[in-house]
């Protein structure tokens, strides 16, 4: 039996809208005001969404309930085995004691914590993030950020912030190629088109993040620096996603940022050293412990190992050759049961619902051979091993609960339609469409905590709205990846990885409190961008 989605069941869009908003209010107000842990607000979001989807909407409970658990399934692997493995690997590191010795072969290239949050939070999380994607970038440089001594919130807050810049093309230009996919727009165009928008961003991210940190007088101390990180990066994103396609801008942009910064720290240096205001003042240089090459590629060979096991993973020959061990299991009760109609399908499509099990090709899994790998290097017996791993188990058990209750409200608000509710509301703005274009792709990205997954969801009504209201496709369903990226620091799945990395579990609110606004405010330059790129600068359009 199967059922089909309706997308306005109030017969009034803005009425249903408001109804499917309902869960993001929701999960806005215990964060935002109410300081709620994120377990909480996820699971009180996700049962007013079940609600809406039974009673609004008139899903079959027993549908409702099959979407929410593969939700939920989806949060615990890969989401959650991916946070476990990266953390664990960093634990590792600093149970070791060789933590001590990367913090100080950072401090030699600079101890001004302005830089460092440059070089690892906007530099190494955008290799990261383009190498893996998914929570990876922001569990790692959030974690790094802590050992080096930053404060919790600001070390979380900023990774997010900074992860803006390469969510787009993350995970091998896995977001682009999707986005292609569901649209039939050409994978190169959008990718040149995104390659188009984010640089802007990307110039300005470092200054931002610097601003958010010391303020605007300190951060003029290392414009420089935050202008040789952010126009390296914005250079080769350009660059590749206009030449090469969407697979390598992350990963070539990321390299360009911290060669270029390096190698200029090693000639220019801050007039004065900015720490946080609780700090003890920084070491001089000269009475940092001297150790040797060998003793430092040692200490930070979990890195290096962790970044070829994720490159290697991510290279065509051997992912075909570990998803042959994929485990596919057809979801009873939701597997082409569910409807989905034009709009925002092309023709009426029935849903698919296949939980994939790619237990040897997860990016998690990935993580796990490097923890092996590393543990061999660092002369971790077995038995420390599991006790590491246990303990890092035992400090993520409410993001345990926290990430599977958020993806299980993403997977209801999208088989019952309400996601899609949202987007025909923004949809139906006529010529103003491409101003409201780019928040389709927040929305998604909020929700589901994926750029890949948002234009999955946006993708095609994008494409289909735009051709009604005479704009290029190649625009809007490009802006849906732009867009898309300004939601990610404050997406519940995000936030509940980047506590779990800094030890802030159970102060979700507080974090979302620290992003919000930022989100908002380069949404809104997104938007604007999009606007005159439809109207006013169509010529940028490839």
């Amino acid at each position: 039996m199967t059922w089909t989605q309706v997308y306005d069941p109030m017969n009034n869009l803005a009425l249903s809208a408001f109804l499917a908003a309902i869960p993001m209010i929701i999960i806005f107000y215990l964060l935002a005001i109410r300081k709620a842990p994120g377990h909480v607000s996820g699971i009180a979001a996700t049962a007013a969404a079940v609600l809406i989807a039974i009673f609004a909407y008139s899903m079959p409970v027993g549908t409702v309930l099959t979407a929410t658990a593969m939700g939920a399934l989806y949060g615990v692997f890969p989401i959650f085995w991916i946070v476990l493995t990266a953390i664990f690997i960093y634990n590792m590191t600093v149970e070791t004691g060789q933590f001590e010795i990367v913090k100080n072969s950072i401090a030699a290239i600079t101890d001004d914590r302005r830089l460092q949050a440059l070089l690892v939070a906007f530099a190494f999380g955008a290799f990261l993030e383009g190498a893996a994607g998914f929570g990876t970038p922001v569990a790692i440089s959030a974690g790094m950020l802590v050992g080096l001594g930053f404060n919790p919130l600001y070390a979380a807050g900023l990774c997010l912030i900074a992860n803006t810049a390469p969510v787009a093309f993350g995970g091998i230009g896995i977001p682009i190629i999707v986005a292609g996919q569901v649209s039939g727009v050409d994978t190169m165009k959008i990718s040149a088109m995104v390659g188009r928008q984010l640089p802007f961003l990307s110039v300005i991210i470092p200054i931002w993040l610097v601003v958010l940190m010391s303020g605007w007088k300190s951060a003029m101390e290392v414009l420089p620096a935050c202008l040789v990180a952010g126009v390296a990066f914005a250079s080769l994103q350009w660059w590749s996603s206009n030449f090469l396609g969407p697979e390598l801008p992350d990963i070539l942009s990321s390299l360009a940022a911290i060669i270029c910064l390096t190698f200029f720290l090693k000639v220019w240096k801050p007039a004065k050293i900015w720490r946080f205001a609780d700090e003890a003042p920084a070491q001089a240089a000269a009475t940092l412990p001297k150790y040797t090459t060998g003793q430092i590629i040692k200490a930070w060979s979990p890195f290096i190992l962790l970044t070829i096991f994720v490159i290697l993973w991510g290279l065509k020959p051997v992912a075909a050759m570990l998803n042959a061990a994929t485990i596919s299991w057809v979801v009873p009760g939701l597997h082409k049961v569910v409807i989905q109609v034009a709009p925002i399908a092309k023709q009426p499509v029935a849903m698919a619902a296949i939980y994939k099990i790619n237990w040897l090709s997860a990016a998690g899994t990935a993580l796990l051979f490097a923890s092996i790998a590393s543990a061999l290097v660092l002369g971790v017996g077995p038995s420390r091993y599991f006790k590491i791993l246990g303990k890092t188990f035992t400090q993520l058990q409410k993001p345990l609960i926290t990430i599977p209750a958020v993806l299980g409200l993403a997977y209801v608000m999208n088989y019952s339609g309400m996601s899609a509710t949202l987007g025909l509301v923004l949809a139906g703005t006529g010529h103003y469409f491409p101003l409201f274009a780019p928040l389709l792709g927040w929305l998604g990205v909020f929700l589901t905590g994926s750029d890949t997954s948002a234009n999955a969801l946006f993708g095609n009504l994008q494409a289909v709205t735009a051709e009604q209201v005479g704009v290029d496709p190649v625009l809007t369903v490009a802006a849906n990846s732009s867009g898309g990226v300004t939601g990610k620091m404050i997406s519940p799945q995000s936030i509940a990885v980047a506590t779990a990395a800094t030890g802030l579990v159970g102060k979700e609110g507080e974090l979302f409190s620290f992003t919000v606004m930022h989100s908002f405010i380069l949404a809104i330059a997104v938007c604007l961008m999009t606007y005159a790129q439809a109207y006013m600068l169509s010529w940028m359009i490839p």
